[in-house]
């Protein structure tokens, strides 16, 4: 097999490949990472020397792919199956890539914030920074209301990349900052994304996980 994805089914940002994988139905080999073995981990610094998820090997071409966004264009250019990921309108998927980087930059990167704080040693804590995190999450979900009254997707009538980047967002988002009743559109595109296969899958296979992460409470 051609393609390896060396990732951990907890971690938000390798959900994004591993949706896309399952939406093509795309062959490839998994390799769940555990940083806190040293075999696991020493094996992993070889393929991605800044130790960070997911990687993707390439051994039919000898090319290891790192980020999720690039992963997700890597397959949508070398393995392209039925569902376009990266539309061939360049209008269009200029578009899919900005959303794309809205929900990592605007809703990942902030609720990483809040999670990476509930780990922190009880005297290390950021309690200013955790609030500047939860705003600007509820900025985003104000952000992706206005835009989801009049679409089913994030970028259109077609999932995308950015659905494959929105899925892990909100999912997690909710979890640390929930969507409550103010943001009823953004609550019923997360439903619609709970409800595609490939996402179902990707969380089905972190069930086993999810006692790991420090809000699994909510």
């Amino acid at each position: 097999m051609s393609l390896t994805l060396h990732f951990h089914p907890l971690a938000s940002f390798c959900w994004k490949p591993l949706i896309a994988l399952y939406e093509n139905a795309t062959p490839f080999a998994p390799v769940i990472v555990d940083l806190g073995d040293e075999q696991s981990r020493a094996a992993f610094l070889k393929i991605s020397p800044t130790g960070k998820m997911p990687a993707l090997r390439d051994d039919a071409r000898d090319r290891t792919v790192l980020e999720s966004t690039i992963v997700v264009e890597y397959l949508a250019t070398h393995y392209p199956g039925p569902a376009e990921l990266i539309p061939a309108d360049i209008d269009l998927a200029l578009a899919v890539r900005q959303a794309d980087r809205f929900y990592d930059f605007y809703v990942q990167e902030p609720m990483q914030k809040i999670v990476g704080d509930r780990l922190r040693p009880q005297d290390k804590t950021d309690p200013f920074g955790v609030e500047q995190a939860r705003s600007q999450l509820r900025n985003s979900y104000a952000i992706i209301e206005r835009e989801m009254l009049s679409r089913e997707w994030a970028v259109g009538d077609i999932f995308t990349m950015a659905d494959c980047a929105a899925s892990p967002a909100l999912f997690y988002a909710n979890k640390v900052e929930p969507f409550g009743d103010s943001y009823p559109a953004v609550k019923r595109y997360h439903d619609r994304l709970l409800q595609r296969a490939a996402f179902t899958r990707v969380i089905e296979e972190a069930q086993p996980y999810f006692k790991f992460f420090p809000y699994n409470n909510g």
